[in-house]
C-alpha cells in the first residue's frame, strides 16, 4: 500500500469512527443517569487550581454537547480531507477532556485505540506542517502500526500466561457475557475440546500479530482475521467501537508492511 493510499484510508477510517462515537455519545447523553458530571467532578484533583472550573465549563450539558457536535463535524472534515493541522489539535484535546468525563474510558480499549489514532494523527499534521506531509505520515502511520501490533501482542501473551486461557475454561466465561444473555448450555464453546482450540487459536493469532511486518500479503491475512474477529465481538457483544478503532490501524499495518518508505 503506498503513503498516499494508507494516508487517506486512514483519515476515512478514522473520521468514520469518531462520527459514529459523537452521534453514540449524543444519544447516550439524554439516557445517561448514572456519570452526572456534579458527581465526578469531587475526583479531579484539586491542581492545577484552573481544570476543575474548566472542566466544569466543558462539561455543562449544553457546552458538552456542542463539543460533541463539534468533534462530528471535525469528523466529516478529515473524512473529506480538508482538516487542518488546528483540526487535528482539536480532535485530540477532545478526546482527552472525554477522557476526563468517562472517568478514563467510555467504552475500555476501543477509546485508547482511538486515542492513538488522533496521535497518530496529530503526528503526521504536526510533523508535515515543518518537515513536509509525506514525512509527517511515515511518521504518524508507524506510531498506529506499532501500537496496533503491541496491542494484540500484549493480548495474546497475557493470554499464554494464565491458565484459564491456556486450557479454554475462560471462552465460555468470556463468551456468556454477551448481550444476548449467556451461552445456550449445549453449545458448542462449552465443550472442552472445542473452547481449548479456539482459545488457543485466538492466543496464537494475537500473539504473532507483529509477523505482519514480514510481508504485506502476510499483514492482508492478519488484517482479515482481525475484521472477522472484530465483526464477531461486535455482533456478540454490541461493541461496535472495537470493530472501527481497530480496522481504522489497518492501512497504517498494510502500510508499514509494504516497506514504509
Amino acid at each position: 500500500m503506498t503513503l498516499t493510499d494508507a494516508a487517506r484510508a486512514f483519515e476515512i477510517l478514522l473520521g468514520w469512527s469518531l462520527l459514529l462515537q459523537s452521534l453514540e455519545q449524543v444519544r447516550v447523553q439524554a439516557l445517561d443517569r448514572v456519570g452526572d458530571w456534579t458527581i465526578q467532578r469531587s475526583e479531579v484533583p484539586m491542581r492545577p487550581a484552573w481544570l476543575r472550573p474548566l472542566l466544569d465549563v466543558v462539561f455543562q450539558p449544553a457546552a458538552y454537547l456542542s463539543l460533541l457536535w463539534l468533534r462530528a463535524a471535525l469528523a466529516v472534515l478529515l473524512m473529506a480531507g480538508y482538516l487542518p493541522l488546528a483540526g487535528a489539535v482539536l480532535l485530540f484535546v477532545i478526546a482527552v477532556l472525554l477522557l476526563f468525563r468517562w472517568r478514563g474510558a467510555f467504552n475500555g480499549g476501543s477509546d485508547f485505540m482511538t486515542l492513538v489514532g488522533l496521535t497518530g494523527l496529530l503526528i503526521a499534521y504536526g510533523v508535515g506542517a515543518h518537515a513536509g506531509m509525506a514525512q509527517g505520515w511515515r511518521a504518524g502511520l508507524w506510531y498506529v502500526t506499532l501500537q496496533a501490533l503491541t496491542s494484540y501482542f500484549m493480548s495474546g501473551w497475557v493470554k499464554l500466561l494464565r491458565p484459564e486461557w491456556r486450557s479454554g475454561r475462560a471462552l465460555p466465561f468470556f463468551l456468556d457475557t454477551g448481550i444476548y444473555g449467556p451461552l445456550a448450555a449445549d453449545s458448542l464453546f462449552r465443550r472442552p475440546a472445542v473452547a481449548r482450540v479456539c482459545a488457543w487459536a485466538f492466543t496464537v493469532w494475537e500473539g504473532c500479530f507483529p509477523l505482519a511486518l514480514i510481508d504485506v500479503r502476510l499483514a492482508a491475512v492478519f488484517c482479515g482475521v482481525a475484521a472477522v474477529f472484530h465483526f464477531l465481538v461486535f455482533w456478540h457483544f454490541g461493541l461496535n467501537r472495537f470493530f472501527w478503532a481497530w480496522l481504522t490501524t489497518f492501512p497504517a499495518v498494510l502500510y508499514a508492511a509494504s516497506g514504509g518508505v
